[in-house]
């Protein structure tokens, strides 16, 4: 996703360039020219000369006092900053750069620095912030008459919107800036654009229209020619050869992007290199060289969550059809597990710790509305006279404490119920789960079963630590709120209809996060214990205003006579703690309706 200026010139020129600044007397103004297009020529191949030449560029800008020529070297050593990985500088001097664009009024280069900004919290796994950064690329994009920019862009939204798994409004924008891009042949900008949506379409299985997008997206990082961008497209390619089962294709372009990767001494591209041919080997059994390769990708970085779970199961797993010595197998059986429980710990401790800050922030909120109601009551109780004051003023005193310890217990009792409820359930997931589940691994090893049993024992063992890490927090609620997230659940039901109506906007993140719980607990519910054939899920939400009703089909049940169990009690003291309502209907035989309904302030 990362945008830079189109290189003009072949890298075999940077000589020629240094001698012409070595040998001949030259004006700033050549200087600065000659440091650019130095830039130019290192851009996307060789960082750490992009850096120095940016470096000399900018000095030089300042010390004319050029503020047009300082502005483009301060871009220049923003991209050299994002391709070292230095996000932090990089973001410094993105402040700097829209600054100087600012002032001289240069929407272009104010536009491509916010743009690159949202590219750096993307990085930085920061979508959201980096989205918001995109948008406001965009608006100003939309302005200018530069439709490079514009399509690039559209590309950088659509590239967010693939990560985020969000593929219909990743095509729409993506179909968008390829119109464009070919329109005025923006090659740089294409290579991007058909990366991603290659990548779309392996991930829909239609291995064709990937495979055609990969290969144009390596010819023109070829053609102009972009190192950087030929690394991530050999990957990706790679990738897609694997599932079209050409694995001398894939190995081939794998251990391309491995040669460019070291060349360019980017470690999280060689990393990312050594894992996908560990992959490659694995599917062909060539299990000592999976191994190797996934011990090369352990040695760069151990400590990677994401990609270290693959790397541990390939070396475990392939030493286990070698029929290494056990306690090898055992090893990195553990080491995977251990990063697994991280991975979970960390899930969970996020999601402990929003509770809390929410909670903490909606304890401040009901104190400042106490206090502006205690001013009112002192105002008229003054009136009335001292000694009514005194007793008046005795007794409200005592009604507002006793209101505010009940909204704090409330609070409290929903939060502290919450997380011991989320700390039992991940702890009986992984003790009769995943736990269950490895012990029959390892009596499986002990009793010498085949290993294709014990391989596809270890596979369930992988889909149930997938299904446990998404119950701690789902990741389509952190990425798209409650209507994404509710669509995404309601997928897991033939019998469940999901509709929307009102204002498509996010709302504070604890009663997001409050309302899908309810929601989830009240269709467990009617799909459990009312033997529901049907079950409609609604929410409608407006300005002031979120409702959420759960309606089914089942036994129902007589509300005089029925024993509310602990999960009702659960959802009660939720929306409690949220200053909301809830409203049951039901009856026997004729199913039961849940409507939930609380005030939200944006």
């Amino acid at each position: 996703m990362l945008t830079a200026l189109q290189v003009a010139a072949q890298p075999s020129s940077a000589d020629s360039l240094i001698s012409v600044l070595e040998t001949r007397q030259l004006s700033s103004n050549e200087k600065l020219a000659l440091y650019l297009e130095l830039c130019n020529v290192y851009e996307g191949n060789d960082s750490k000369n992009h850096m120095i030449w940016a470096e000399k560029g900018l000095a030089l800008a300042e010390k004319e006092k050029n503020r047009k020529m300082v502005l483009v070297f301060t871009v220049a050593k923003i991209y050299a900053h994002i391709m070292m990985s230095d996000y932090d500088n990089a973001i410094l001097y993105c402040g700097k750069g829209i600054e100087l664009a600012k002032k001289e009024n240069d929407k272009d280069e104010e536009a491509k620095l916010y743009m690159n900004l949202g590219v750096i919290y993307a990085r930085k796994d920061d979508f959201i912030t980096g989205m918001e950064y995109l948008w406001k690329a965009l608006s100003i994009a939309e302005q200018s008459e530069n439709r490079k920019w514009y399509s690039t862009i559209l590309g950088n939204i659509g590239g967010f919107y693939r990560s985020m798994m969000n593929t219909e409004r990743a095509i729409y924008y993506l179909e968008q800036a390829r119109t464009i891009a070919e329109d005025i042949d923006f090659s740089f900008g294409l290579i991007t654009i058909y990366y991603d949506l290659g990548s779309i379409f392996r991930d829909q299985k239609e291995l064709d229209k990937a495979l055609d997008y990969q290969l144009k997206a390596l010819h023109l990082s070829r053609v102009l020619p972009d190192r950087e961008s030929e690394v991530f497209v050999n990957q990706a390619l790679s990738l897609v050869y694997m599932d079209l089962k050409d694995f001398e294709k894939a190995e081939e372009s794998a251990n391309e992007c491995l040669r460019l990767a070291r060349e360019f001494n980017d470690p999280r591209s060689i990393l990312g290199a050594w894992n996908v041919l560990s992959n490659i080997y694995l599917a062909q059994q060539r299990y000592q060289e999976c191994e190797l390769a996934a011990l090369n990708a352990w040695n760069i970085d151990s400590a990677n969550l994401d990609l270290g779970r693959n790397i541990t199961f390939n070396i475990a797993k392939s030493n286990l059809f070698m029929g290494s010595n056990k306690e090898k197998i055992g090893f990195y059986f553990d080491k995977y597990d251990e990063i697994m429980k991280m991975f979970t710990e960390e899930r969970f401790q996020e999601t402990m710790n929003d509770m809390e800050v929410k909670y903490e922030t909606e304890k401040k909120n009901m104190q400042i509305a106490s206090l502006e109601k205690e001013r009112r009551l002192y105002f008229w109780i003054g009136i009335a006279g001292v000694l009514l004051a005194l007793a008046l003023s005795f007794v409200l005193l005592q009604m507002i404490r006793i209101r505010r310890k009940e909204r704090r217990l409330i609070a409290s009792e929903a939060l502290r119920e919450g997380e011991i409820g989320e700390r039992v359930r991940i702890a009986e997931d992984l003790h009769d789960r995943l736990g269950g589940s490895l012990s029959a691994v390892k009596i499986g090893l002990k009793n010498a079963e085949s290993l294709q049993i014990i391989s596809d024992k270890i596979d369930a063992c992988m889909k149930e630590v997938r299904e446990i890490t998404n119950n701690v927090m789902p990741r389509s609620l952190r990425l798209f709120g409650m209507k994404g997230a509710l669509e995404d659940f309601c997928t897991q039901f033939s019998n469940l209809q999901f509709h929307f109506f009102g204002d498509d906007a996010r709302i504070k993140d604890n009663l997001e996060y409050t309302l899908y719980c309810c929601a989830r607990e009240l269709v467990n519910n009617a799909q459990k214990h009312a033997g529901a054939s049907t079950v409609n899920l609604q929410l409608v939400q407006s300005r002031r205003h979120v409702s959420l009703t759960v309606q089914d089909d089942g036994c129902g049940f007589d509300e005089r006579t029925v024993v509310r169990g602990d999960g009702l009690q659960n959802i009660r003291n939720r929306i409690a703690s949220c200053r909301g309502r809830m409203d049951i209907v039901s009856a026997p035989g004729k199913g039961t309706e849940t409507v939930i309904e609380i005030n939200i302030e944006r």
